[in-house]
């Protein structure tokens, strides 16, 4: 595998917290103008990662008060935060290795940074009556979620068939194989990711010669990385992977389990590290890092069941027919406007 300094990682997807904000606020515009346009958010994907949108809608002023209500930021971040938890119990219910599960999770976060989550709609999703729209939406982000663990199974070497996967939330396969082109193409094919989870293996390792342990103190560190494993658990749920290199978050995570089991001197040993490295980092640009990850694991909130009932009421007028009468006459005139993932992120086209 390549070195992290050298990878698209770093290059392409590690950004500052401004930076950060903007690309949400950009996903989420985009996906309010096209609530504007055509009365829902829902766009079908085809296999070739291609697009299509309904039929414009005209609007008076009249509707103004019945039209959809589109989610906030932190409504997305909710949604989002609250399937990146679905996805680690689906890597789980699959007994995949860890490797698989971060690599997952990096990808439906990468995914989410040029996409709303009020904008997809998988194509040729089938309900019947006794479904309510927020089990669709659900459907929705499963298949994107599950698209993502299934390219993280290629990329990892532990294929893992979409059959298999499908048949975990009961979809057709097929709707996983629509997904996956549009998987790629947000992911603009930088599919090698980094995940703390390594590192912080390798930074045990290296304390063992640090500390001088004995065999007899093996367990002490094993402790410790486990306890670290936990937090970097913790840490994968916030945005601090967008910000942070995989390096400093396993370091946040093992300052934090060595709080618990005082192994070492932290601050000796993330010393001893810039000197062997000729940082160009100080101690103290270093300790800072650290310290802005604490604060995203902080201030990091989980969504409540009464806000994702709220946030799926949401998606449902957002991906549901407008409120006009003549919408299911609309849904029957679809027409296709195929798109490349640059034209979609311009918005969509006014011919």
């Amino acid at each position: 595998m390549a070195d992290f300094h050298t990878s698209t990682h770093r290059a392409n997807w590690i950004f500052s917290p401004q930076e950060l904000v903007e690309k949400y606020k950009a996903a989420n515009q985009r996906a309010i103008q096209t609530l504007e346009k055509y009365g829902t958010t829902q766009m079908e994907v085809d296999a070739d990662g291609s697009l299509s949108y309904p039929e414009p809608i005209a609007r008076d002023n009249a509707d103004k008060h019945s039209r959809p209500k589109p989610l906030n930021i932190e409504e997305e971040q909710f949604m989002r935060v609250f399937y990146e938890n679905k996805l680690r119990e689906v890597c789980s219910a699959f007994y995949f290795p860890n490797k698989i599960q971060a690599t997952a999770l990096i990808y439906f976060k990468r995914f989410y940074l040029q996409w709303s989550v009020m904008e997809h709609h998988p194509k040729h999703i089938m309900y019947d009556s006794s479904k309510s729209l927020s089990d669709t939406s659900s459907n929705a982000l499963y298949l994107c979620m599950l698209t993502c663990v299934y390219a993280a199974c290629k990329i990892e070497e532990n294929h893992v068939s979409a059959e298999e996967l499908g048949k975990g939330i009961s979809q057709d396969h097929q709707m996983i194989l629509n997904y996956e082109m549009i998987v790629y193409q947000s992911l603009e094919f930088d599919l090698i990711v980094y995940a703390p989870y390594r590192s912080v293996e390798g930074f045990v390792n290296d304390m063992e010669e640090f500390c001088g342990v004995k065999d007899d103190e093996n367990q002490m560190l094993k402790d410790l990385q486990e306890t670290a494993r936990l937090e970097v658990d913790k840490i994968m749920l916030t945005d601090a992977p967008h910000l942070f290199p995989p390096g400093q978050l396993a370091l946040a995570a093992l300052r934090n389990a060595n709080e618990m089991h005082r192994v070492l001197d932290f601050e000796g040993y993330l010393r001893s590290i810039l000197a062997r490295q000729n940082s160009e980092h100080t101690i103290l640009q270093l300790i800072e890092s650290l310290d802005a990850i604490d604060a995203w694991v902080r201030k990091f909130k989980f969504p409540t069941e009464k806000d994702m009932k709220h946030i799926n009421r949401k998606l449902k007028s957002c991906w549901g027919h407008s409120s006009h009468d003549d919408s299911k006459k609309r849904e029957k005139k679809r027409h296709k406007s195929h798109k490349s993932l640059n034209e979609a992120h311009n918005g969509p086209s006014l011919a």
